[in-house]
């Protein structure tokens, strides 16, 4: 109950009016007693312990005590005499005598008191104190130089006691009134001090479960109106502190989620703590199975837990017929919640690319060696036998070198034509023409071939083809290069046929099939590499340079269409060429 600040504070207050109140109330009753003290010692001296009434007192006593006792009762008005305080005549060893008390045997309660004894001995005495019960006063008389007799007054307090009962019944009332009023004001003040706080923990609380928006209302312009508002403050900068955190922790998963690299967490003791779908694409694994790190990555170690120094491993392993690197790294404290980061590249497609590019290099080199030797083997012997063979074979000697000459130029026109593809700077020149004349004017074109290949070529394009926009040249080269390759690789008596459709109202199919000797399966998704042919030995014998193909995907490409080959070994191949006839023409 005490642990509210509501309630200290009332406690506090009502602890302080009735410590208040006590002093006040002890002050006051002490001076009351000690005024009245004061008040019987000065009507004592100023009336008895006077010169005059000394003498009076010492020429009444040789006459006895009555004597003595008429002279003090003439002063008893001056002396406050009344049923509270009284004198007594004494003798000299103190027993009474005669005096205002009703008899002797009251009066023997004053025997022996100090201020008596001191009178015993000559000297007039007054002293006493608050707490006494009592006040006294016993002034010696002396008769030839010792105590004859002892005035002895008395007040027995009766009034200063019935005083101070009614002052302390005052100092109670008074109390009890500031009791009523200092709760009062207490609980007004406490709630004052206490209904804003209570406000900033509920605004707290609601904080700490999520609720940014809520604003405090300031009641005062006071130290608490001063934290309220800066308890607003730091509600509305720490909402824009975390929707600020959130949003880069949202990008960071997104990230995390979407990127092409696979990521992984795992604690120092090889516990699988996250990971992302791309990890689990690329190891087979799933975050539910509860793997850990070597179920993961085989016999691959973790880095050292070194303090003060970060060291990374990377490693090579093969998965699913993907060649990955594995990068490990420490994250955190070695000592706290630390662990290691794994970060798995997928590096097939880089293989893949340098295998082509050394491939790449090779087959140039190859293909442009093979013609060069051929050209200087018939020019040196050009050279050599100059005038000396016959004109027929002179002749046929520079058609060689003039056809291995026409090779080089052709391979190095496909490898131009390629270049500008990749660096976006072939300049294709978009006109509007008629889709049956291109695709007729390759049929006339390769028709002839095809007989002295003893081929049967057939082409099957309706004339109802809509017009299309494009670049025509590049578009007939593209399908010369399959129709080519079809007789090339068609064994002598194929058949092969060239047709064309519309799939819908602006899309364009062409198809070039044959009956040759096909592809083998695993080759097929390699034939649109450049240089890559599946029989190499043969595709040189047949003049091929291994670029057709890519050349006439990246044309097609270049058309917004698509290309799709298939094929399947000793049963034939089919082409299928994908294109948009709308094209705008400043798309050139």
């Amino acid at each position: 109950m005490f642990r509210s600040l509501h309630m200290k504070l009332v406690l506090i207050l009502v602890l302080l009016i009735v410590s208040v109140m006590a002093v006040v109330g002890i002050f006051l009753i002490n001076s009351v007693g000690t005024f009245y003290l004061e008040d019987f010692r000065s009507q004592v001296q100023d009336t008895l312990w006077t010169g005059d009434v000394m003498a009076a007192m010492e020429n009444a006593a040789a006459n006895g005590p009555e004597a003595l006792k008429n002279v003090v009762a003439a002063y008893d008005t001056q002396l406050g005499l009344d049923q509270y305080r009284s004198f007594s005549i004494l003798d000299a060893q103190g027993k009474y005598l005669a005096g205002s008390a009703a008899n002797a045997a009251s009066a023997e309660q004053f025997y022996r008191r100090p201020n008596i004894v001191s009178a015993m001995a000559g000297k007039a005495s007054c002293a006493g104190s608050v707490i006494d019960n009592y006040m006294d006063y016993a002034i010696p008389v002396q008769l030839g130089g010792s105590v004859r007799f002892i005035v002895y007054i008395n007040d027995d307090k009766q009034e200063i006691s019935e005083l101070s009962s009614r002052y302390f019944a005052i100092v109670m009332q008074a109390m009890m009134f500031g009791l009523v009023v200092a709760i009062l004001l207490s609980f007004l003040l406490s709630k004052t001090i206490t209904t804003p706080l209570e406000n900033i923990t509920q605004g707290a609380k609601r904080i700490a479960d999520g609720d940014f928006r809520q604003q405090l209302p300031i009641q005062s312009s006071d130290e608490i109106g001063e934290l309220t508002s800066a308890f607003n403050y730091m509600a509305r900068a720490l909402h824009a502190t975390i929707n600020e955190v959130q949003g880069e922790r949202n990008k960071l998963e997104t990230i995390f989620l979407h990127m092409t690299d696979g990521v992984a967490a795992f604690t120092f003791d090889g516990k699988l703590i996250h990971m992302n779908p791309a990890t689990e694409s690329y190891l087979g694994v799933r975050f539910e199975d509860n793997v850990a790190f070597e179920d993961m990555f085989g016999d691959l170690a973790l880095p050292e837990k070194v303090e003060g120094r970060r060291t990374y491993l990377q490693n090579e392993i093969t998965r699913y017929g993907r060649i990955l690197t594995v990068t490990l790294a420490p994250y955190g404290s070695i000592g706290g919640d630390g662990g290691v980061m794994a970060v798995i590249h997928d590096i097939t497609e880089q293989r893949k690319l340098d295998d082509a590019r050394r491939e790449f290099v090779a087959n140039v080199s190859h293909e442009l060696r093979t013609p060069l030797t051929n050209i200087r083997s018939y020019t040196e012997t050009l050279i050599d036998a100059a005038g000396e063979l016959p004109k027929e074979t002179e002749i046929k000697f520079l058609g060689v070198v003039t056809s291995e000459a026409e090779r080089m130029a052709r391979i190095v026109t496909d490898l131009l034509t390629l270049s500008k593809l990749d660096y976006n700077q072939m300049d294709l020149r978009f006109t509007h023409f008629s889709t049956h004349a291109m695709l007729e004017a390759v049929y006339n074109a390769m028709v002839l071939n095809a007989g002295e290949q003893g081929h049967s070529f057939r082409m099957d394009v309706p004339d109802t083809l809509p017009d299309m926009n494009g670049d025509r040249e590049r578009l007939e080269q593209v399908v010369v290069n399959i129709v080519s390759n079809s007789i090339k690789y068609t064994p002598r008596g194929g058949h092969i046929a060239m047709s064309a459709r519309m799939l819908d109202e602006r899309k364009l199919e062409i198809v070039v099939e044959d009956d040759g000797m096909g592809i083998p399966k695993d080759d097929v998704p390699r034939l649109f590499e450049r240089f890559y042919r599946v029989d190499k030995a043969r595709s040189r014998e047949k003049g091929g340079t291994g670029l057709g193909l890519a050349i006439a995907k990246e044309m097609v490409e270049a058309h917004r269409g698509s290309i799709r080959l298939e094929s399947e070994l000793d049963k034939g191949t089919r082409v299928t060429i994908l294109l948009p006839i709308d094209l705008p023409l400043e798309d050139a």
